[in-house]
């Protein structure tokens, strides 16, 4: 477990790492560069999970279970919020889905922390967990960066969950469309690093409008680009940072 930059979340726990490329959100995943770089520093965990193509890191596919960090949650005392798989997809295929229950097994023993799940997999997400407890203190939610991924908020609908969560991010395009019925926290950011694909404000304030005709939480967590801090994250002269409140 590390502590992290992510705006909305304290720190981040990866008992997976790898992950395949999926969609266009993909492309510029900072997990990519991370893995490529700790792999090069010897780190035995991400070894073989990249490869150069094209002059940048890319997933190769293979994935690696860290059983041995299913208990580092364990001796944390202080409650936290915390990002489960930033450099990995809990929910991607090929992670089994007993190591799954195992992962649910440590959050249900820590209690004190909430625990944040993203996938671009909302579908098998919904078929895993369905055979799952009902944690208070496990927000579930997917990625979708454009329009044409909007069916994933429908599948993450069929989630059981005490929160279900949208990363807007990487922000690609006008989701003006979203249907944010039943989701309970919508994160909005743009594209960050050298390869930054631009994200349009209007883009940004459709989701804030869609927020409050559902009554989802709103958080604004970058405009992104090659400077991302320089960039900052002010919208409309003022930050969000809107939590969910749980449903549970």
């Amino acid at each position: 477990m590390a502590e992290t930059s992510i705006e909305w979340t304290d720190a981040t726990w990866n008992p997976v790492a790898g992950c395949t490329i999926l969609s266009p959100g993909c492309t510029n995943c900072y997990a990519m560069r991370m893995a490529a770089r700790l792999d090069a520093m010897g780190l035995a965990k991400y070894e073989g999970l990249t490869r150069k193509s094209g002059g940048r890191a890319k997933w190769t596919g293979k994935l690696y279970l860290d059983r041995k960090a299913l208990e580092t949650p364990k001796s944390w005392s202080k409650p936290r919020q915390i990002f489960v798989n930033s450099m990995s997809d809990l929910f991607h295929e090929e992670v089994p889905a007993d190591f799954v229950a195992e992962v649910w097994s440590t959050m249900a023993a820590t209690p004190q922390h909430t625990y944040q799940i993203l996938t671009k997999r909302p579908d098998h997400m919904a078929k895993i967990t369905s055979g799952l407890p009902l944690l208070r203190n496990v927000w579930l939610g997917t990625s979708v960066e454009s329009a044409d991924y909007l069916g994933r908020i429908d599948e993450l609908r069929a989630v059981r969950a005490a929160v279900r969560f949208i990363s807007f991010e990487p922000l690609l395009g006008s989701v003006a469309n979203a249907n944010l019925k039943g989701i309970h926290w919508a994160i909005v950011g743009g594209e960050s690093g050298p390869k930054a694909r631009p994200m349009d404000a209007a883009w940004v304030r459709e989701i804030e409008s869609a927020c409050r005709r559902y009554g989802t939480a709103f958080f604004f967590k970058q405009w992104g680009g090659k400077n991302k801090k320089a960039a900052g994250r002010m919208l409309n002269g003022r930050t969000y940072d809107e939590m969910p409140a749980l449903s549970i």
